[in-house]
């Protein structure tokens, strides 16, 4: 009889952790094989030119790939998806590329929410102190309040906010939609800070084809802060500084509605 107890205990010890295995695999593979740095700020110069040129005549195959490097790239915690944001700025224009990053991300985020909920996150509730049973009531309770809060201000850790909430217990739709329309006005503005920037990276990649073809030994990309400093990036991030008071504001606003 105990072997077929312990069965199914080792069945479902494998569903949980599972997933998580995986995802530990994968980064450690990437990490050592340096793959990460094809998402470098360096790379989408060194290769505008055939990117530009491949985009235009496979545009909704490049499409459906910035997608899935985007999923991807948020999934297994990439510290440069605001690289792959400003170069769909870039590629396809601010309103294409911010749609398609906010579909992507989310995605890409619920898988990562959902494999911590199912593996760290359950084993982490189990356990859980009676200090942090009670943040976690207190998050569930108030989930929509916090999880806007956390995406609309861009101060907080992208993978952080993907990964506490599951850890924490948040329902998995409300964490989909606050993702989805919280993190809609920074990918939009970073959007439109790369469509500003893209006749500098332009610029730059012609300078790298010049001294390559030139034989060089060095060519290399250099950039001043300053070169960054476009009319649309000062717009972007002023944007993202009005978003990140409207917690500030729907706090004060349901206080006062409160009071009243």
């Amino acid at each position: 009889m105990q072997p077929q107890q312990e069965k199914p205990k080792r069945s479902k010890s494998l569903r949980r952790w599972l997933p998580l295995a995986i995802f530990v695999i994968l980064i450690a593979s990437i990490a050592a094989t340096g793959a990460y740095k094809v998402l470098s700020f360096e790379a989408l110069v060194q290769n505008f030119d055939a990117l530009t040129s491949y985009i235009a005549d496979n545009f909704l195959i490049a499409i459906a790939l910035y997608a899935v490097i985007y999923i991807v790239a948020v999934a297994l915690s990439f510290p440069a998806a605001w690289v792959l944001t400003i170069s769909g700025g870039i590629f396809f224009g601010w309103w294409v590329a911010g749609l398609l990053t906010i579909f992507s991300a989310t995605i890409g985020a619920s898988i990562l929410f959902w494999v911590t909920s199912t593996s760290l996150g359950a084993q982490m509730r189990e356990s859980a102190s009676p200090f942090v049973q009670k943040i976690r009531k207190g998050m569930q309770d108030d989930a929509v309040n916090y999880m806007l809060f956390l995406r609309l201000v861009p101060a907080f850790s992208f993978t952080l906010v993907n990964i506490v909430p599951a850890i924490l217990g948040v329902p998995f739709r409300i964490f989909f939609w606050t993702t989805l329309f919280g993190i809609a006005p920074g990918t939009f503005a970073y959007a439109y800070a790369g469509e500003g920037i893209a006749s500098l990276v332009e610029a730059q990649a012609q300078a790298f084809a010049t001294c390559t073809a030139a034989g060089q030994a060095s060519c290399g990309v250099s950039l001043a802060p300053s070169d960054l400093v476009t009319p649309q990036l000062l717009i972007a991030f002023s944007a993202l500084g009005l978003v990140s008071l409207m917690p500030i504001v729907i706090k004060r606003f349901r206080a006062n509605n409160a009071t009243s």
